[in-house]
């Protein structure tokens, strides 16, 4: 299959974005005479993230344009060889370099689907050597972007869904490519927007941003526009000198206020009336950089009103230190009282926006009623997952040949469940996970399953039966068109909707069952019993 010609493709990761072992056991393979052989793989993790009983698929895009643009490049068989044995056979890096994807078959959740532990995220299928080098790369695209999509959508859950929830962590990622993770997939998961830039160009996040205390405090008051001169926003009408009018609206305010006119900060004031001459039609405040009370409420609302004689409407204000529901209630109190004394209906309700190292507790204190906050951007709590820093997935082999392979392994939570697999949700019960080759579950009829993590099975009647894998991609070529970012993430708030809020509790949560088809459970244990020997 001929490298796919995306760009996307090549930079969600490369072919060496990998371990070297990865590469060792393709030497293996290619030694033994295996590198053909037809093997199935599945990446899964075993234990839901955050304490949370569920998490959401993420990755899945990354991952199709990854294996459609597999290809190693003349300079990565280059490295290999100076990392493998310097008498390896040439015939094997000749292998390598005709290397590609065109007998790869990936089954996958739907992007922004609930997964639960054993479930399978992806099932990769096809030559033994190839879909083992793809293990890394996989477990890397999907692991951080299925935590990421799944902290943010604890975080949505939290703010309740009139709150919009800004992205706002890039300088606080780990690196460049885990920013644009943590932009993309933060939004999959309920996040409005993000400040992400490069997010809003290669993914289509919308952005949003305004200004830093740095523009703010790079102003003295003594500077003086070029041009200050503003045009009334219908375009008609002669233009205005806006520093002159706010300073005019400024002791109207103060005396409203019961401040002193020399109080308001003036570089602050300097730096709202340039904002404002660049950005008329989005002029938003920040207010904190000297005094929220005494300099940063009065030098907005005096650029605002002025603004507003021109036909103008400030869009928000935001807040970044300090107690953040004290002082939006205040700034929110301001608001009402200055609308009602110079006629400005539109003033009471202006978004106030907050932000500062905000996490899932501040989060609740500031989505309560009554708050008065509009807008909330969340950094290091949101791109860094500080709970819990990795889901842990896994990509175990599970058939070579058509025989299934199980690990057993000293550890019982590590225990892999053998075979080609389907996956389906019963609604009225929970997950089934049952061998390929058995008939699907049928609404309306019993079914005997054994539940993960218990000795006793029990029967089920699902009202509802839905299968849970799709085949994205067969024999290399692309089955459907992939659901862009945003369908992804209107699928993902539709999926948290049907699960129950026993499900949804974000501590101590009701457990969501997986269970095993009767076949299933029969497999592992007759491998079990047969390793044990």
């Amino acid at each position: 299959m001929a490298a796919e010609q995306d760009p996307e493709g090549r930079a969600a990761a490369r072919p060496l974005l990998t371990d070297l072992y990865q590469a060792t056991m393709a030497l293996g393979y290619w030694r033994a005479g295996r590198a053909q052989e037809a093997a199935e793989f599945e990446l899964f993790f075993r234990r839901c993230p955050f304490g949370g009983a569920f998490a959401l698929a993420a990755g899945l895009r990354d991952c199709v344009r990854f294996v459609r643009a597999f290809r190693l490049t003349d300079a990565d068989v280059q490295f290999l060889a100076s990392v493998l044995p310097p008498d390896t056979d040439p015939a094997f890096f000749q292998h390598l370099r005709a290397l590609d994807c065109s007998g790869v078959t990936v089954r996958a959740l739907p992007e922004g689907s609930l997964a639960f532990p054993s479930v399978p995220l992806l099932q990769v299928s096809g030559p033994l050597l190839v879909v083992q080098l793809l293990e890394t790369p996989l477990l890397c695209l999907v692991s951080y972007a299925s935590l990421v999509a799944t902290n943010a959508a604890r975080l949505r859950l939290v703010a309740g869904p009139e709150k919009r929830l800004l992205e706002l962590g890039l300088r606080r990622a780990q690196g460049p490519d885990g920013g644009l993770t943590a932009s993309t997939y933060s939004y999959l998961g309920g996040f409005d927007g993000s400040s992400n830039m490069l997010a809003g160009q290669l993914r289509g996040v919308p952005v949003a941003g305004t200004l830093a205390h740095s523009f703010i405090t790079s102003f003295s008051g003594t500077e003086v526009p070029p041009d200050p001169m503003l045009a009334p926003a219908a375009g008609q009408g002669p233009r205005v000198d806006l520093a002159a009018c706010v300073e005019t609206w400024l002791e109207r305010v103060c005396g409203h206020l019961g401040l002193g006119v020399q109080e308001p900060h003036r570089g602050e004031r300097a730096a709202f009336v340039a904002y404002a001459l660049a950005f008329p039609r989005a002029f938003q405040g920040l207010l904190d950089t000297y005094s929220v009370r005494r300099s940063g409420l009065p030098n907005f609302l005096a650029v605002a009103l002025a603004l507003e004689e021109l036909g103008y409407q400030a869009v928000g204000v935001r807040l970044d230190s300090g107690d953040l529901l004290q002082q939006a209630q205040e700034t929110r109190g301001v608001f009402r009282t200055v609308a009602a004394q110079f006629r400005v209906p539109w003033l009471e309700s202006i978004p106030i926006a907050v932000s500062n190292n905000i996490d899932e507790q501040e989060l609740a204190r500031l989505s309560q009623k009554g708050s008065e906050v509009n807008v909330i951007g969340i950094g290091t709590s949101v791109v860094t997952c500080p709970r819990q820093p990795s889901l842990g997935c896994v990509y175990k082999l599970v058939s070579v040949g058509g025989q299934p392979r199980m690990k057993l392994t000293e550890d019982p939570e590590k225990q892999t469940l053998p075979g080609s697999k389907a996956a389906f949700r019963l609604l009225g019960s929970d997950d089934v996970l049952q061998l390929a080759e058995e008939p699907p579950p049928q609404a309306g009829q019993e079914l005997r399953v054994w539940p993960r993590g218990t000795q006793e099975s029990c029967t089920v009647r699902p009202a509802h039966v839905e299968p849970l894998l799709r085949l994205w991609v067969q024999q290399g070529q692309l089955c459907e068109p992939l659901p862009s970012l945003a369908e992804s993430r209107a699928f993902a708030q539709q999926s948290l909707s049907r699960l129950s809020p026993a499900h949804r509790w974000l501590e101590q949560p009701a457990l969501y069952q997986v269970a095993l088809s009767e076949k299933l459970r029969a497999l592992v244990d007759r491998l079990s019993a047969r390793g044990a020997l």
